[in-house]
């Protein structure tokens, strides 16, 4: 069963969409579900993530993970975003169904694989920041093991 925030967030998604010359883009998915998110920043000069838009196929509850990371990192700067983790984007909205867990993940990756374009793009690196994985399914069978 779904919490009344993750109904929320997938009735009444904030931040969908794209940017246009966007700062930094991510886009992964999880081939096992067929989930695909692919989220935008514009960063200003300071690092701060001054918008972020996200399009995602998937699920309602990756839909709602996307939403709800984007509220998350919205006015953070790039280091602050990077802090956002799965458990935070679960907590945020009221916990997910265990079969679930993958979207708050799919989330996570698609924040840092933003940052990871945007740092790219600028030539400026954070500790921490790791390339991202392109399927997310690739980290859950490691897990498995």
């Amino acid at each position: 069963m779904y919490s009344e925030k993750v109904m929320d967030h997938f009735t009444n998604p904030r931040n969908m969409g794209e940017i246009e010359n966007p700062s930094g883009v991510g886009t992964v998915g999880n081939a096992k579900c067929g989930d695909i998110m692919r989220i935008y920043f514009d960063i200003d000069e300071n690092q701060v993530i001054q918008d972020v838009k996200f399009k995602t196929f998937g699920c309602g509850a990756a839909v709602a993970t996307s939403s709800m990371a984007t509220e998350l990192v919205k006015g953070k700067t790039i280091y602050e975003a990077l802090q956002v983790t799965n458990k935070a984007v679960m907590e945020a909205l009221d916990g997910l169904p265990p079969v679930k867990v993958h979207c708050s993940l799919l989330a996570e990756e698609a924040i840092h694989a933003a940052l990871w374009d945007y740092c790219e793009k600028n030539d400026i690196k954070i500790e921490g920041l790791t390339k991202p994985k392109n399927d997310i399914s690739e980290e859950e069978e490691e897990e498995e093991y």
